[in-house]
């Protein structure tokens, strides 16, 4: 039974979510601000957090930053609630190291089918025993490592998932739409700037000469 962390501090958001998600099977549990979202998620190691970005106190990008120190939660998924601009809600939200982000006012039956998406796909691309090493990059698919020239690294789950998919296939050339299917699902929504962002901050770990832009078609990774 996946664990669901839902954190808003409005209490009828969380408790129309939480019913729809617990009708579906989804254990869930709640908090009503950053500090309790972190005290919970410590205790519950949920396997999905939901996080409002505008909370009082401690916000959503904070806790997410938070979260994203512990080792326990470098894997987890983190998704954000935001009814703010799609822009600054994808890049302060990448940035702090989220997995998604779902924009309000959200429907319960589309916020249920997203979480369900986001918990399908999160062994996604995966297979036991599989290394993928090119050009000084060395991914262990079983351990969910990344070592670039010799040194390990941690990556976010849609960056890890982003350089699986470039890495099965050195110098092909993978458009725009192909990247959004088999990294973040035809059933999921997500903004124009998405797949920079996450390019973006790979090229900053990885060095910016691994992954070259093929303009207006997309990208790939140098054999």
């Amino acid at each position: 039974m996946p664990k669901v962390l839902l954190v808003d501090d409005e209490p009828d958001i969380v408790e129309l979510l939480k019913y729809n998600l617990e009708r579906e099977g989804f254990a869930v549990s709640t908090a009503l601000n950053g500090r309790d979202a972190l005290k919970v998620a410590k205790a519950e190691r949920p396997d999905l957090i939901v996080l409002d970005i505008m909370m009082p106190g401690m916000d959503g990008v904070e806790v997410c930053n938070q979260l994203r120190q512990l080792p326990e939660f470098k894997r987890t998924l983190i998704t954000f609630l935001t009814a703010r601009s799609e822009d600054y809600s994808q890049i302060a939200g990448f940035d702090a190291g989220a997995d998604d982000y779902i924009t309000k006012p959200v429907r319960p039956k589309v916020f249920v089918s997203k979480v369900k998406a986001l918990i399908k796909r999160s062994g996604a691309d995966r297979a036991d025993g599989q290394v993928l090493e090119t050009n000084g990059v060395r991914v262990d698919l079983e351990k969910v490592t990344v070592q670039v020239g010799g040194q390990e690294m941690h990556l976010p789950k849609k960056e890890f998932e982003l350089l699986v998919l470039l890495m099965s296939k050195p110098g092909k050339v993978f458009k725009r739409d192909e990247i959004y299917s088999q990294v973040w699902g035809n059933d999921l929504f997500v903004g124009d700037r998405t797949i920079d962002v996450h390019i973006r901050k790979l090229r900053e770990k990885i060095g910016d000469d691994r992954i070259r832009t093929v303009k207006g078609i997309g990208y790939t990774f140098e054999a």
